[in-house]
């Protein structure tokens, strides 16, 4: 397994699709701060709560002039469902094939371990939140944003 990312290094470069299989990219990602977080799969208890916090204070982060990526290894179809079962309202990155989790050295077995990256404008990494507890995750991705001096 690939050793997990640190604070310094740049975003591997990735090529994928959202949950409506929309083209995304690393590159997509630059021009302005990003929360990546990683979770393991679509629509279980603790990734729904991660993601529906994220739902909830968007409007915050997007406020903010930050861009907010959820990626687990689910298909494109199983990301969609979950995306609109609960209203999410950021892309859902699919990594079915496991390439930007191994990456990004999150890759756990079959899943990705919830882990948050933290990424300035120009794509490098300021933060790593592991062994992400769920609830309450947002806010504290905020108030780091907030501590890192990211937020506009």
């Amino acid at each position: 397994m690939t050793e997990m990312l640190k604070a310094g290094q740049k975003i591997p470069e990735f090529s994928s699709v959202d949950q409506e299989g929309k083209a995304l990219t690393s590159s997509t990602l630059m021009g302005k701060p990003s929360v990546i977080y990683f979770y393991p799969r679509d629509d279980t208890p603790g990734c729904t709560v991660e993601a529906c916090e994220f739902r909830d204070s968007m409007g915050d982060f997007s406020g903010l002039g930050v861009g907010v990526y959820g990626v687990s290894v689910d298909t494109e179809a199983s990301h969609k469902k979950f995306h609109q079962k609960f209203g999410l309202n950021f892309p859902l990155i699919v990594d079915k094939d496991k390439k930007i989790s191994e990456a990004f050295g999150v890759l756990n077995g079959n899943t990705a371990k919830r882990t948050t990256f933290i990424a300035d404008s120009g794509g490098k990494i300021v933060h790593v939140f592991e062994k992400v507890s769920p609830r309450g995750h947002s806010s504290e991705v905020h108030a780091k944003l907030d501590e890192l001096k990211l937020i506009k």
